[in-house]
C-alpha cells in the first residue's frame, strides 16, 4: 500500500518511532490515535473523569434544598423537563464539539471566529472560580481534619461561644395564668414563680448553634466585613496549599494521571452517600425528613410558579457545567469515533440520579436533627455553606460516634470537590497546549505546576478573615451570567451562523449515519427550544440580579464594584476578540464580517485521515521544526 509514501505516518495518527531526542511526552502514549494531544487511556478514564466535573458539591448542598423549597417531589417534574430541553442538548453539543476538531474552549472557536472570544470568557470564567473552589475544598479539609477528635469541637458551646450560643432554643418570654389573671412576662419569672406558658405565646432568644458559631469564629475566624480583611487564616491558608498540591499531583501527566485518579475520588462518593443513607434511615425522625424532601410534604401546586421553573433550569444549566468549557476540554482527548452521544445521555442522567440520591442522605440526618431538637424540618435545613458547615455537622455532631459520620462526611465533600477542580485545572492547561504545543509536550509538569501555583498565591486574598465574602463575591459575580450569555452564544453561533444542520453532519461523520428522525428531537432543541430557555433564564437573571450580601452582613460600594470590574474582565473579551478579528480580516466591512463569521481554512477533524471528503480542502499548519517551542504569531488558533 505505499505505506513509506506517507512522511511521518505509519498508520491514523500514529508517528513513525524516529524521535531523535528520545523525548517522550508523559501526557501521550504509544497507543493514542492523536500522539500530538493524545487520549485517554480508555473509556472509564473519561467516563469518571465527565461524572467527576459534572457532580459536583451543588448536588449535594444545593439540589436537596431547591427541592424541599419548590414543592418537593413535585420540582423533579420541571427539574426532568428542563434536563431534557436544555441540560442536554448543550451538554451534548459541547461533547461533540471538543471531540470533533480535538481542540480546547479557545482553539475549537476556528469554527466561528467572529465568536472566538466566547471562548475567551469561558476559560477567563473558569480561572475565577478554580481559585475559590479550591479555597472550599480546603474548608473541607480543615473540618476534615478537625474530625479527628474524640468530641467534635462544634459539639458545644466550649470556651470560644459567647452567650448566644446554644444546643437548644432559649425561651424569651411568653404568656402564662396568674391569679386568674393572662399575664406577659420574661421566662425567669414564669420558672421562678412555677408557671407554665401558654401555647403559640412563647417568643425565643436568638440564640445560635455552637456548628454555627464554630464556623464563623474557630474556622474562618471571620471579620465584619470586607472592609476587615484581618490576617491571613493560617491553617485555611495551609490547608489550601495541601488542596493545591494534591490538584497538582493529580494532574502532573494530564489526563494520562487524572484519569486514574477519578477512579477513586468519583466513586468512593457514592459509597459513602450510601452508608449516609443507611444510616440516616435508622435515625429516628429520619422519614419526617424524607417526606419534607420528596414525600407527603410534596405540593404540585407550586408548578405554577414561575420561580420554580427558574430554579429548575438554573440548576441544571450549572450542576451539567456546561459553557464552563471542561466538556470541550475534557472531550477534545477523545478517540474521533467514540460514541459522544450515549456518553453525554450516560453522563447527564448520572448526574442527576445522583442530586436525587443525595436528598435522601441528607434529608434522613436531618429529619433526625429536627427530632431531636423538637423543631419541624423547616428550621434546621439550609443550602450552600450553611448546610454543608453548619447545618450537617451540627445533626452529625448528635450521632453516636459522630466523629466518623463527620469525617465521612467532609471526606466526601473533598473528593466531590477535587473532581471537579481536575477538569477546571485540566481546561487551563488544554487551553496553553492548544496555543503552545510545543513547549506543553517538553514542560508540561512544570507548567501545570505554575499554574497552580500561581492560583494558590491569588487565592490566599479568599483564605483571610474577610475570605469568606470574597469567595461569595467570586461566585456571586464570576458565577452567574456571565456562564449563560456564553452558553447563549455558543448554542446561537454554532446553530445559526456555522449551521446546525452542518453540525449534525460533523457528528455523523464521529458516531455514524442516523435517521431524520433520531435528529428530529435535537434539531427543535438545538434551533429553537434551548436557545429559548438559555436567553428566557439570562434575562430573569439580569432582571433579578441583586447586590451580593452574605447572611445579614451587606457589601460595601466599593466590593460590588469589584465584582463588576471581575464579569466585565471576563466577558469584555467577547467584543474585543470579535473587533480585533475584523480589523485583521481583508475587503470592505460586510466582507470582513462575512469572512469572520466562516470556519478558518483549519477547521476540522485534528487527524488527516479523517477528514474524509467534507475536510480534505483543510490547510494543515506547516510544521515547525521538532525543538523548537512555537510562538502565538507561530501557531494558527
Amino acid at each position: 500500500m505505499g505505506m513509506l509514501s506517507l512522511p511521518g505516518f505509519l498508520s491514523c495518527g500514529k508517528k513513525k518511532d524516529f524521535n531523535l531526542s528520545n523525548e517522550k511526552d508523559a501526557h501521550t502514549s504509544d497507543n493514542d490515535e492523536n500522539s500530538d494531544r493524545g487520549n485517554w487511556s480508555n473509556k472509564a478514564d473519561y467516563l469518571l473523569s465527565m461524572v467527576g466535573y459534572a457532580v459536583g458539591l451543588g448536588n449535594v448542598w444545593r439540589f436537596p434544598y431547591l427541592t424541599y423549597q419548590n414543592g418537593g417531589g413535585a420540582f423533579l417534574i420541571p427539574y426532568t423537563l428542563m434536563l431534557a430541553l436544555a441540560g442536554l442538548p448543550l451538554f451534548f453539543m459541547e461533547c461533540s464539539l471538543g471531540q470533533f476538531a480535538s481542540l480546547g474552549p479557545i482553539s475549537i472557536w476556528r469554527i466561528l471566529p467572529l465568536f472566538q472570544g466566547v471562548g475567551v470568557t469561558m476559560v477567563i470564567i473558569s480561572t475565577f472560580v478554580a481559585i475559590y473552589y479550591n479555597v472550599i475544598i480546603a474548608y473541607a479539609l480543615y473540618y476534615l481534619f478537625a474530625s479527628f477528635q474524640k468530641v467534635l469541637p462544634w459539639s458545644d458551646c466550649f470556651s470560644w461561644a459567647d452567650e448566644f450560643c446554644s444546643k437548644t432554643r432559649l425561651v424569651k418570654d411568653c404568656s402564662s395564668v396568674l391569679d386568674g389573671q393572662i399575664i406577659h412576662a420574661n421566662y425567669s419569672f414564669i420558672t421562678s414563680n412555677n408557671l407554665t406558658c401558654i401555647n403559640d405565646t412563647i417568643n425565643y432568644k436568638p440564640v445560635q448553634f455552637p456548628s454555627e458559631q464554630y464556623w464563623n469564629k474557630v474556622a474562618l475566624q471571620r471579620s465584619s466585613g470586607l472592609d476587615e480583611t484581618g490576617n491571613v487564616v493560617w491553617y485555611l491558608a495551609l490547608c489550601l496549599l495541601l488542596s493545591w498540591m494534591i490538584v497538582g499531583a493529580a494532574l502532573f501527566k494530564g489526563i494520562k494521571s487524572s484519569g486514574k485518579v477519578v477512579y477513586f475520588t468519583a466513586l468512593f462518593p457514592y459509597v459513602i452517600l450510601l452508608i449516609l443513607l443507611v444510616r440516616g434511615a435508622t435515625l429516628e425522625g429520619a422519614l419526617d425528613g424524607i417526606e419534607y424532601y420528596i414525600g407527603k410534604q410534596s405540593n404540585i401546586t407550586k408548578l405554577m410558579e414561575a420561580e420554580v421553573w427558574k430554579d429548575a433550569a438554573t440548576q441544571i444549566f450549572y450542576s451539567l457545567s456546561v459553557a464552563w468549557g471542561g466538556l470541550v476540554a475534557l472531550s477534545s482527548y477523545n478517540k474521533f469515533h467514540n460514541n459522544c452521544y450515549s456518553d453525554a445521555i450516560f453522563v447527564c442522567v448520572t448526574n442527576c440520579l445522583t442530586s436525587v440520591f443525595a436528598g435522601f442522605a441528607i434529608f434522613s440526618v436531618l429529619g433526625h436533627m429536627a427530632f431531636v431538637l423538637k423543631r419541624p424540618v423547616s428550621e434546621v435545613v439550609d443550602s450552600g455553606f450553611d448546610l454543608a458547615f453548619v447545618a450537617y455537622p451540627e445533626a452529625l455532631s448528635k450521632l453516636p460516634v459522630s466523629p466518623l459520620w463527620s469525617f465521612l462526611f467532609f471526606f466526601m465533600l473533598l473528593l466531590l470537590g477535587l473532581d471537579s477542580q481536575f477538569a477546571t485545572i485540566e481546561t487551563l492547561t488544554t487551553t496553553i497546549q492548544d496555543i503552545y504545543p510545543k513547549m506543553m509536550k517538553k514542560l508540561r509538569i512544570p507548567i501545570t505546576l505554575g499554574v497552580c501555583v500561581l492560583l494558590f498565591f491569588l487565592g490566599l486574598i479568599c483564605v483571610t478573615q474577610a475570605g469568606i465574602y470574597w469567595v461569595n463575591l467570586i461566585d456571586h459575580f464570576c458565577a452567574g451570567w456571565g456562564i449563560l450569555f456564553a452558553a447563549v452564544l455558543e448554542i446561537i453561533g454554532i446553530v445559526y451562523i456555522y449551521g446546525g444542520n452542518r453540525f449534525i453532519e460533523d457528528i455523523e461523520m464521529m458516531i455514524g449515519k442516523k435517521s431524520c428522525f433520531f435528529w428530529m428531537w435535537w434539531r427543535m432543541c438545538w434551533f429553537f427550544i434551548t436557545p429559548v430557555l438559555l436567553v428566557a433564564i439570562l434575562v430573569w437573571s439580569l432582571v433579578t440580579f441583586s447586590a451580593p450580601t452574605y447572611g445579614s452582613v451587606p457589601y460595601p460600594t466599593w466590593g460590588t464594584a469589584v465584582g463588576w470590574c471581575m464579569i466585565i474582565f471576563c466577558v469584555i473579551w467577547i467584543p474585543i476578540v470579535a473587533v480585533v478579528k475584523v480589523l485583521k480580516a481583508e475587503g470592505n466591512l460586510f466582507q470582513r464580517i462575512a469572512s469572520c463569521c466562516r470556519p478558518t481554512a483549519n477547521w476540522g477533524p485534528y487527524l488527516e485521515c479523517h477528514r474524509g471528503e467534507r475536510y480534505s480542502h483543510v490547510v494543515t499548519p506547516k510544521k515547525e521544526k521538532e525543538h523548537e517551542i512555537p510562538t502565538v504569531s507561530g501557531f494558527t488558533y
